[in-house]
C-alpha cells in the first residue's frame, strides 16, 4: 500500500539499518511494524507569493486547499519541517493558514536564479500525513540600478574627430524580469551621443560617440549624466556624473586688448622710470598660451631710452629724457606664442615738461602761546611764499594741512595770515602742530610746508567733576572710629591751579548732630573715614554731601551724595516674647493625657532686633524631662507631642528650648518651659505646689560642691601616694647600701646638688656616707651650705646612728631572706 516516493525511501533506509547477522524473524517484525504504521497520504501544494512582504501575511489556507479539517490539523499536531537555517513561513493550527513569518528578500534568498522558491514539508500524525508545499517569491521593484563608480572622467583633445567612441561604466540592478535593467540615458548635449548594445549574456552597456567638434576655448570642460533606469513600476534609475576636459590645441594667436597704447613720461625721469604695460592675450592655454613681448626695428637711440619685459610687456626706460629734445616717441611692440602665431601693436610716449622749482615759506610774525578765551579771528601769524618758476608753476596757493581751528587767507600778493577759526579748547585740545602748505600750479605740482607749534594756555572754565552722582558706601557697624570709608575723587580737565581740588564737607545735621560728628573728608586726597561708631539698630543709612572745589579764580565747584550704609552684624541675641519667663510664680503649658502626635502644647515667639540672615531664628530642644515626647519646630517653635501621651508619662515635665539666630557666630536664648500633663487644673496645682523655684539653683550649688569634694579628695589620695613611694624608694636605697660588699664612692644626686640658692629649697644640703666592710658603721657629715658643699653632722646624731644599726642588724637576724620595714628612727633620719 505504501506507494508513494517518499514511503519507498523510509523502506530503503529501515532495511539498510537492520544488521546481516539479525535473523529473518527480526525483520519481518520491522517490515509488520512498519506496515501498521503507513497509512500515509501524501499531497503537494505550490503557492506564489511577492517578496518583502510584512511579518503576518497570508499566504495560503492550507486546510481549505488540502481539503482538512481544522479539528484534524490540531489532532494530528501539524507542523512544519524546513531543512532551511531560516524559517520564513508559519502554521497557524487555529486558522489552517500559512503566514509570513521573517521578511523575505528574493535577491538574497536567490540571487539572478529564476524562478526563486523553497520547499517544505508540513507533518500530521495519528495517522501520519506528509504534505509538501513550495512557495515561490515573485520580485517587485524593490532595487535601483547602480553604478560601481560615482563618477568618471574623460580627457579628450579638441582637434579629436567626429565619430570617436568612449566606453561608460556599466549599472547593475538586483532585480530581474522586467524590474531588471533597461536602458541607459545620456543628458542632452550637444556634443555626444549615446549608443546602447547588449552582450552575449544579455546585459546592456553604452558607449558616448563624439558627434561634433570639441573647442577648448568655448567649453573647456563638460558635465555630463548618465542615467540608468529599470522596467519595474514604479520605474527606479541610478545615476553617475560624467566629467569631460577638453584638451588644448594651438589655434589660437595673441592679440592685443589695445591696437594703440599712449602714455607720458616727465623729463628727467629716473632709469627704469615705469611707462606703460601692454598686453595680449592667447585664448590657448598652456604651452600655447605664454606670449613674449619685443619691440619691431628700434633705432639705436631708441634702444637707448626704452627697453621692455618680454614676459609681463612692462614698458620702462633706460635713459634720460629732454622734453626739449623730443617730445614724442613712437615704438612698434609684436606679441608672439610658442607656436610662432604673432600680433603687433604701437605705443605713442609724449614727454612732459618738469617743475624744477618748489615755492619757498618765510615767517614774517608768529605768536605763541594763545589763550583759549581767544575770539575767533585772532592773529597767529603772518608768512611770505616765493616761487621762481613762471608761468603756471609759479602760481602759488597756501592751505593748512589736516583738520585744527586756523584759517590762512592772504591779504596781499605772496603774503598770508593764520588766524583762529574757532573758539579753543585747551582741555580738548592743548597743542597744536600745524602744517602749512605751499603748493604751485605746476604738473606735476611741487610744494613746501612749514610747521608751526601752537600752544593754548589755560583758564579756569570748568568745575571738577565726579565720575557718580550718587556713591554708595558700605560699613559694618560697632566699627572703630577712623576706620576707612571710601574715597572720593573728582577730575578737573584744567591745568595747574586751576585743577587743584579741595573736598570739603557740606554742613548738614543727622538726627540732631552735625554730619562732621559722623564722618570726616580729608581735604586733599578725599578719604572719607568715620568719626564715630555706628549701631545698626540705630542707624540704618548716612546720607551726606561732599563739595569738590578747584584753586581758580573764581572757583568752580561741584557736589556729590554720598550714601554710608550700615551693615548689620550679630551683636543682638534673641529676645523671648512668648512664654513670658516670670521668676516669682510658675507658669506651666497643660497637655491631657489624651493628647494625639503632633498637639500643639505652645509656641515659643521670639525676635531677633538684628536684619537679614542675623535675625534668622531656629527653635532647638536642648534638654527635656522626656525626649521622646516633645518636638520643637525648627523654624516655628512650635512645641508639639511626637507620639501618644501615656498614663506612665510623669506630670512634671521640664523643657528647656534654645533659640539662636543664623549670625556668624551665631548668638542664642535660652528658656524654659514647664508643662503639665493632666487632664485637670487639681492635679497640676497639686503636682507643681511643692516645686521649688530655686530648684535649679539648688542642683548647679549641689553638682559644684560634690565637684570640690572630689578634687580634693583625688589630690590628698595623689599627695599621700606620693610621699609613700618617695619614703619606699629611699629605704631600698639604703638596703642595697647597707648589703653591698664594694667599698662606697661618695655620690652627689643631681636633685639634691648646690644650686647656688636658685633651687626650690630654701636650704640646700649635701650628704655623705662613708662605710667600710668590717665595722658596718656609718659616718654621716652634715654641715652648713659652703663652697665645697660639704658639712660635717652634729656629734649628737652618733647615738640615733648606732640605735639605727643595732635595729638593722637584729632584724636581718632574724629573717635574712625577708625584708624588714623601718622602725620611725629610720623614717626621721635615715630616710
Amino acid at each position: 500500500k505504501c506507494v508513494d516516493s517518499s514511503l519507498r525511501n523510509i523502506f530503503c533506509f529501515l532495511l539498510q539499518s537492520v544488521k546481516w547477522r539479525f535473523c529473518c524473524g527480526q525483520i519481518l517484525l520491522h517490515l509488520m511494524f512498519f506496515c501498521d504504521i503507513c497509512h500515509f497520504v501524501t499531497g503537494h501544494m505550490r503557492y506564489s507569493i511577492p517578496e518583502e512582504m510584512k511579518k503576518g501575511s497570508l499566504i495560503g489556507n492550507v486546510a481549505q486547499d488540502l481539503g482538512l479539517d481544522l479539528k484534524r490539523l490540531r489532532s494530528g499536531r501539524a507542523r512544519i519541517v524546513s531543512g532551511e537555517s531560516i524559517q520564513y513561513v508559519e502554521l497557524k493550527p487555529d486558522k489552517g493558514i500559512l503566514a509570513v513569518k521573517e521578511r523575505i528578500d528574493r535577491e538574497q534568498l536567490c540571487g539572478d536564479t529564476t524562478p526563486c522558491s523553497f520547499t517544505f514539508e508540513m507533518i500530521l500524525e495519528n495517522p501520519m500525513e506528509l504534505h509538501q508545499i513550495t512557495v515561490e517569491i515573485t520580485d517587485i521593484n524593490d532595487n535601483s540600478p547602480t553604478f560601481k563608480r560615482d563618477s568618471m572622467h574623460f580627457e579628450i583633445s579638441e582637434t579629436a574627430s567626429v565619430g570617436a567612441r568612449f566606453p561608460l561604466a556599466t549599472a547593475e540592478d538586483l532585480d530581474v524580469g522586467v524590474n531588471g535593467m533597461k536602458e541607459y540615458i545620456l543628458n542632452d548635449d550637444d556634443n555626444f551621443v549615446l549608443k546602447q548594445h547588449s552582450n552575449a549574456e544579455g546585459k546592456k552597456y553604452a558607449e558616448m560617440v563624439l558627434q561634433k567638434p570639441l573647442d577648448r576655448e568655448t567649453n573647456p570642460s563638460l558635465s555630463l549624466k548618465l542615467i540608468a533606469v529599470d522596467g519595474g513600476t514604479p520605474q527606479r534609475s541610478g545615476t553617475v556624473n560624467i566629467d569631460v576636459v577638453v584638451l588644448d590645441a594651438n589655434d589660437n594667436a595673441p592679440v592685443f586688448n589695445q591696437t594703440l597704447y599712449k602714455a607720458t613720461v616727465t623729463e628727467n625721469a629716473l632709469k627704469s622710470t615705469y611707462v606703460t604695460t601692454v598686453n595680449a592675450s592667447d585664448a590657448d592655454v598652456g604651452s600655447n598660451s605664454v606670449v613674449t613681448y619685443y619691440f619691431s626695428d628700434l633705432s639705436n637711440s631708441l634702444g637707448d631710452l626704452f627697453k621692455i619685459d618680454e614676459k609681463s610687456g612692462v614698458v620702462l626706460t633706460t635713459g634720460f629724457i629732454d622734453f626739449e629734445k623730443d617730445k614724442k616717441f613712437e615704438l612698434q611692440i609684436h606679441a608672439k606664442d610658442q607656436g610662432g602665431l604673432t600680433d603687433t601693436s604701437k605705443v605713442i610716449i609724449e614727454v612732459v615738461d618738469v617743475n624744477d622749482n618748489a615755492p619757498a615759506i618765510s615767517v614774517m610774525s608768529f605768536t605763541s602761546p594763545v589763550s583759549e578765551d581767544s575770539p575767533p579771528g585772532t592773529t597767529i601769524g603772518i608768512i611770505n611764499v616765493k616761487d621762481l618758476d613762471s608761468g603756471d608753476n609759479g602760481q602759488v596757493s597756501c592751505r593748512i594741512e589736516g583738520t585744527a581751528p586756523f584759517k590762512i587767507k592772504s591779504n596781499l600778493k605772496n603774503y598770508y595770515t593764520l588766524t583762529t577759526d574757532s573758539v579753543l579748547d585747551r582741555e580738548t585740545v592743548s597743542e597744536y602742530n600745524i602744517t602749512v602748505v605751499a603748493t604751485d600750479s605746476g604738473a606735476p605740482p611741487l610744494s613746501a610746508q612749514r610747521i608751526f607749534n601752537i600752544k593754548v594756555s589755560d583758564v579756569n572754565d570748568n568745575a571738577p567733576v565726579f565720575p557718580k552722582r550718587v556713591y554708595n558706601a558700605f560699613i559694618t557697624e560697632n566699627n572703630s572710629p577712623g576706620v576707612y570709608v571710601l574715597t572720593l575723587k573728582a577730575n578737573d580737565p584744567d591745568e595747574n591751579q586751576n585743577a587743584r581740588i579741595s573736598y570739603i564737607l557740606e554742613g548738614k545735621n543727622i538726627a540732631g548732630s552735625s554730619v562732621s560728628e559722623y564722618v570726616s573728608v580729608n581735604a586733599e586726597t578725599g578719604v572719607v573715614l568715620a568719626a564715630r561708631s555706628f549701631d545698626y539698630e540705630q542707624l540704618k543709612e548716612l546720607v551726606f554731601v561732599v563739595k569738590a572745589q578747584d584753586g581758580g579764580s573764581p572757583p568752580l565747584s561741584s557736589n556729590v551724595t554720598v550714601k554710608l550704609i550700615i551693615q548689620d552684624q550679630n551683636d543682638n541675641p534673641p529676645q523671648v516674647l512668648y512664654p513670658v519667663q516670670t521668676g516669682g510664680s510658675m507658669v506651666a503649658e497643660m497637655v491631657p493625657r489624651s493628647a494625639d502626635v503632633g498637639y500643639l502644647v505652645t509656641k515659643v515667639v521670639a525676635v531677633d532686633v538684628d536684619s537679614g540672615q542675623n535675625a534668622w531664628l531656629s527653635y532647638k530642644l536642648q534638654k527635656a524631662t522626656d525626649r521622646a515626647l516633645f518636638e520643637v519646630g525648627l523654624q516655628n517653635g512650635e512645641i508639639r507631642t511626637i507620639r501618644q501621651v501615656t498614663d506612665k508619662d510623669a506630670v512634671k515635665q521640664r523643657l528647656t528650648v534654645i533659640v539662636e539666630d543664623n549670625g556668624q557666630p551665631s548668638r542664642s536664648a535660652t528658656l524654659i518651659v514647664n508643662v503639665a500633663v493632666a487632664d485637670s487644673f487639681p492635679e497640676v496645682l497639686s503636682e507643681f505646689s511643692d516645686f521649688p523655684h530655686d530648684k535649679e539653683y539648688n542642683d548647679n550649688l549641689t553638682f559644684y560642691l560634690v565637684l570640690a569634694l572630689a578634687v580634693v579628695s583625688f589630690l590628698f589620695i595623689t599627695c599621700l601616694v606620693v610621699i609613700i613611694s618617695v619614703k619606699i624608694y629611699r629605704w631600698r636605697q639604703s638596703r642595697i647600701l647597707y648589703h653591698s660588699s664594694l667599698p662606697v664612692i661618695p655620690y652627689y644626686p643631681p636633685r639634691y646638688s648646690d644650686t647656688m640658692g636658685t633651687g626650690t629649697l630654701p636650704h640646700v644640703y649635701n650628704y655623705e656616707a662613708c662605710r667600710t666592710t668590717d665595722s658596718r658603721k656609718n659616718d654621716i657629715k652634715f654641715g652648713p651650705t659652703s663652697s665645697q658643699n660639704v658639712l660635717l653632722m652634729d656629734p649628737t646624731s652618733i647615738g640615733t646612728m648606732q640605735r639605727i644599726k643595732n635595729e638593722k642588724r637584729w632584724r636581718l637576724s632574724s629573717t635574712q631572706q625577708q625584708r624588714s620595714v623601718p622602725s620611725p628612727d629610720w623614717w626621721l633620719h635615715g630616710g
